[in-house]
């Protein structure tokens, strides 16, 4: 029942992006079998009892109820963490087969991102791209950060032309701490030309990790007639595909682009994770969070 109502679809169908972005975590928590506060970066340390005035989200229901006794779990590192979500809007991540556009898709793991991010008490930050940076907002641990990162993704809309240099130059310019930076994009660029332009992103520690956005009909297409496709980033350009074109010749391109970018990433250090817009998000995002635990 977990994964039905965490279908790409029906999480489309819920108004309130705060909502989806709670839905998933707590399924693909779930999934992992641990405690809510399974990440990117902290560690759960130890617990201490309750204090007059703390912060009562972080208190152990679950002790409470064996025990009728507050406690509150503390964390290795809980300062030092800092979550940085570029997010790709332009004009080819409007396009979608089924119910979810690859935006709305990258829109819910940003989201989900940035709660588990709040749970865990650490800062996060959002740069919105397309051929320039349209929305910033610092990484920072005050009070309604949530809301405005929530806020600003949701009034997210597909732009232009995708250029990763711009993004790029406002971390250099603006972020002088380290932490993790995330890549949400369908990033049809020349994959020597993303890893040449992000790969910087890592200076100062960074880690970076970018999830590759694309909808079932780009990984594996099924046409049963020709059709024409038209470039979502300049409609001055088409294209005729026969059926056996896009079974036969397409996939081996779109196989080898994905190959060459995840090899390309992997060979400068950088995680890559291929997210397929049909696919549950909390499945997916257990997988990569069970992937990385096992590599730290």
């Amino acid at each position: 029942m977990l994964q039905r109502f965490l279908d790409p679809a029906t999480l489309a169908s819920i108004s309130s992006l705060d909502l989806v972005a709670k839905t998933v975590v707590d399924g693909f928590v779930a999934g992992l079998h641990r405690s809510p506060d399974f990440g990117f970066s902290q560690e759960f340390a130890e617990y201490r009892a309750y204090s007059q005035g703390d912060d009562l989200r972080h208190v152990d229901w679950n002790v409470f109820a064996r025990t009728g006794k507050c406690f509150l779990k503390r964390y290795r590192g809980e300062t030092n963490s800092q979550l940085l979500i570029l997010l790709d809007t332009s004009a080819s991540m409007a396009y979608g087969s089924h119910a979810v556009h690859k935006l709305d898709y990258a829109r819910f793991v940003a989201a989900s991102l940035c709660y588990m991010a709040n749970v865990q008490r650490d800062a996060a930050g959002l740069i919105v791209f397309d051929e320039d940076v349209s929305n910033y907002i610092a990484p920072s641990t005050r009070q309604g950060q949530l809301f405005r990162l929530l806020h600003a993704i949701e009034k997210v809309e597909p732009g232009t032309h995708t250029d990763f240099a711009k993004p790029f130059v406002h971390f250099q310019t603006f972020l002088h701490r380290r932490g993790i930076v995330v890549v949400l994009s369908d990033f049809y660029e020349d994959p020597a030309t993303i890893i040449k332009t992000v790969e910087p992103l890592r200076y100062r520690g960074n880690e970076v990790i970018l999830f590759h956005i694309l909808d079932p009909q780009e990984i594996k297409p099924k046409f049963r007639e020709p059709v024409m496709l038209v470039d979502m980033e300049d409609s001055h350009t088409s294209l005729e595909v026969s059926p056996e074109y896009a079974r036969n010749e397409y996939r081996r391109k779109i196989d080898s682009h994905i190959e060459a970018l995840s090899s390309a990433a992997r060979g400068a250090g950088l995680d890559y994770f291929l997210m397929n817009t049909e696919r549950p998000l909390d499945e997916g995002l257990r997988e990569y969070l069970s992937v990385r635990k096992g590599r730290l």
